[in-house]
């Protein structure tokens, strides 16, 4: 898949979590389908998966196949009328105001995450400094 194909799934993904958000709000919606997509967020956000990560590819695998067949299921199952009122009030850009709060915390996130990625490069690089000392201190002359 190219770059660009990447970015207009990442952004169609980013769309229906949204109607999704909004959906799931509406007093409409099924209750069932309410303790769905809070079960779903909370395997999303679990560091318990029915694979470990550490497990090359089919650790990843089953993110990538519960989460969207799962955000499939809730979209399938939203009655007619609150999905046309979530993609309305997506279209018109009524965000909840979580979600407008987090918006404004993206740019924080991406330096914040720059700043972490930094550090643990120089903790790596001075770790891997103290160990190469201590070889030479110790090694057999």
């Amino acid at each position: 898949m190219r770059w660009r194909a990447w970015k207009v799934w990442a952004a169609r993904l980013s769309d229906e979590l949204l109607l999704i958000a909004l959906a799931i709000r509406d007093p409409e919606t099924p209750r069932w389908l309410r303790w769905f997509a809070l079960a779903l967020l909370a395997y999303a956000l679990s560091p318990i998966d029915l694979i470990p990560d550490f497990i090359p590819v089919l650790g990843w695998l089953d993110d990538l196949l519960i989460l969207p067949l799962g955000f499939a299921l809730i979209l399938r199952r939203l009655p007619p009328a609150v999905l046309a009122r979530a993609r309305a009030q997506a279209q018109q850009g009524a965000l909840p105001e979580w979600v407008r709060r987090l918006q404004g915390l993206k740019g924080a996130l991406r330096w914040g995450m720059a700043l972490v990625g930094l550090v643990l490069v120089l903790v790596l690089i001075g770790a891997g400094l103290l160990l190469w000392a201590l070889w030479l201190q110790i090694r057999p002359a």
